[in-house]
């Protein structure tokens, strides 16, 4: 298009500097002169005669404080502290942010929102985290309003190593899209190592607000600065070395099992948590696994394999003891190794109509698995390599009380040992502990915040917790916060485990607590010293009339376990509860127990 002065209200000379500047305009600076012109009154009027037409401002020039949502849907914090770092970019650039939880959110205000972020994970196998579950619900319903005024991005969280990885983030994006929101960014899908496409996803973000004149003035200095994946002292990208202080076993002599009680210091660290918290830590994998799979591939254990994007090298066995994930197969791994590797065999099982096939070998599989069963051997360590992803952090519930253990934290893990497939299988951080781990060691650990599991604010709230084996971790560090507060609210403990004489953890602890009051109750569960195996939701049934009575005087219930069975077995126990004491449907049983979770009265910390 040209301007020309015959068919056009503007002078020869503001035709000609018309001229000049729309067709090297991007699509994005046009959108942003449209909004400037429809935004100004009298600025697409024709210009009057002896009339300077209105100066256009420069791109930085502040044009409208528009208003930012970030929503977060987390079960582990993930995606809370995430949610907060953009929210803290966006407030440096000068936008008015508002954060919250989904399950804080209000629905009916969501078509008032013109620019929505959504930073959310997947829970178990697709499913949205607890506190995203109201939210996703609303939106997938025909309540659902038209969203053609309101532009979003979605980052989302998950494992690779699942078969619908990042579900609840694919499903966010669709639907939006289907309400009629336009995407402001391209959807970014992040793995278990997510700082780095997290913080490109940021950026891409804060640059589109920026061009379509969504933003203020940008800040200068630090404020302005792109968002980088470093976070600050001693975080998950930069753990604290912390000094193993004790390692003990908890179960007696005979037990089937192996629980490690862990106590590690934070002095110096200037790390603070709070009860319902996890710790991160990064493991390293068995020496053991890491010779047979360099043997196996024909490796030189010595050879300097690059690490990371800044061109860090290390040994070959170090890398993959202390850097890489060996112990999981993944579908995206699968398809970058078959590109290198030989024949078609591994080509073959990930064909279309092969799905299932593919499930059960990715199952309980690791490396050495795959080297040995498609004969990769040969494939050199430089070409191999960097198609691993880093080795994941894994997070255990805190089973101290910060005010209990000032400049420590403690930890209760349950060791993993199995055969498979004619070998010795690890879990990799349990057996570290137990195997290789003593006091005077260091661990590089972090803190991760989890304000979706936390105790009541008043302490007078009586509280229900369920935590069969190392899910009493929290539940231990709750009881002892609330001793040293004194908190007046009642207690009651749900535990089970398998024998009540060897795998009892904690019991003389749960016993001195019963004996001062801090505990109000406890039921147990010992699943295998009865003929019939007793659970701690048959427990809670047998219980059903008190159980009811204090949650119709406003007890919190909290949950921390297994999520594939126990959490899913003691939810169906509560609304069955529900049910049969309180009366009320199937439908109405359902409804109360997502209000509860809403009120933060029902929190689960479940994996």
């Amino acid at each position: 298009m040209e301007f020309r002065v015959t068919n056009s209200p503007f002078s020869q000379e503001q035709a000609d500097l018309l001229n000049r500047l729309l067709p090297g305009l991007t699509e994005a600076q046009r959108i942003w002169l449209s909004g400037y012109l429809a935004a100004v009154p009298g600025a697409a009027a024709a210009a009057q005669p002896g009339q300077a037409p209105a100066a256009i401002p420069a791109a930085n020039a502040v044009v409208a404080s528009k208003e930012v949502t970030v929503l977060f849907g987390s079960q582990t914090g993930n995606s809370n502290s995430l949610a907060k770092k953009l929210s803290n970019q966006l407030k440096e650039r000068g936008f008015e942010v508002t954060i919250s939880s989904m399950g804080d959110f209000k629905p009916n205000t969501l078509k008032k929102v013109q620019n929505l972020l959504i930073v959310v994970s997947t829970h178990g196998e697709g499913e949205p985290p607890d506190n995203a579950i109201a939210f996703y619900e609303f939106l997938h319903s025909k309540r659902a309003p038209q969203l053609t005024d309101t532009q979003y991005s979605v980052l989302a969280l998950g494992d690779s190593s699942y078969e619908f990885f990042c579900q609840t983030g694919k499903d966010f994006d669709k639907r939006l899209e289907e309400l009629g929101a336009k995407q402001l960014a391209p959807r970014v899908d992040c793995d278990v190592d997510f700082d780095e496409p997290a913080a490109e996803w940021m950026n891409q973000v804060l640059s589109s607000l920026s061009e379509a004149g969504a933003a203020p003035a940008a800040v200068s200095g630090a404020g302005a600065a792109v968002v980088s994946g470093v976070e600050s002292e001693y975080s998950r990208t930069n753990p604290f070395q912390a000094e193993v202080l004790e390692n003990l076993n908890l179960n007696g002599r005979g037990s089937e099992r192996e629980t490690r009680h862990v106590e590690i210091s934070l002095e110096g660290s200037n790390l603070q948590y709070e009860p319902g918290d996890s710790l991160g830590m990064y493991p390293e994998n068995h020496p053991r696994l890491v010779d047979e799979l360099i043997e196996a591939m024909g490796w030189n254990a010595d050879e300097p394999v690059t690490v990371n994007k800044n061109g860090e090298k290390r040994s070959l066995k170090e890398a993959l003891l202390r850097v890489y994930e060996i112990t999981v197969l993944t579908k995206p791994l699968l398809e970058q190794v078959a590109k290198t590797a030989p024949g078609n065999a591994l080509k073959e099982l990930l064909e279309s109509g092969r799905e299932q096939e593919l499930r059960a070998y990715l199952n309980g599989r690791d490396l050495l698995d795959l080297v040995q069963d498609y004969s990769l051997k040969g494939i050199p360590a430089d070409a191999f390599v960097p198609l691993l992803r880093k080795i994941p952090a894994r997070l255990y519930s805190i089973s101290s009380s910060p005010k209990a253990f000032p400049d420590e934290v403690h930890l209760t893990v349950r060791t993993v040992r199995y055969e498979a497939r004619g070998r010795d299988r690890y879990g990799v951080c349990s057996v570290q502990l137990a195997e290789r781990v003593q006091p005077g060691d260091t661990l590089p650990i972090y803190i991760q915040h989890n304000p979706s599991f936390k105790l009541p604010e008043n302490p007078d709230t009586p509280i229900i917790m369920v935590g069969p084996g190392t899910g009493v971790a929290p539940f231990r560090a709750f009881l002892g916060e609330r001793e040293e507060t004194g908190a007046g609210g009642k207690t009651w403990l749900f535990y089970g485990d398998q024998h009540f004489s060897t795998d009892f953890l904690y019991q003389v602890e749960w016993q001195r607590w019963l004996k001062e009051g801090v505990l109000t109750r406890m039921d147990v569960a010992f699943s295998r010293d009865s003929e019939e195996k007793v659970y701690v939701q048959h427990r809670m049934l047998e219980k059903s009339r008190e159980l009811y009575q204090w949650l119709q005087e406003g007890a919190s219930v909290y949950v921390c376990g297994d999520e594939k069975k126990m959490a899913h077995d003691v939810h169906a126990a509560l609304a069955t509860i529900l049910e049969q004491e309180g009366g009320l449907s199937p439908e109405e049983a359902a409804e109360y127990l997502i209000r509860m979770q809403q009120q933060k009265r029902y929190q689960r910390d479940v994996y």
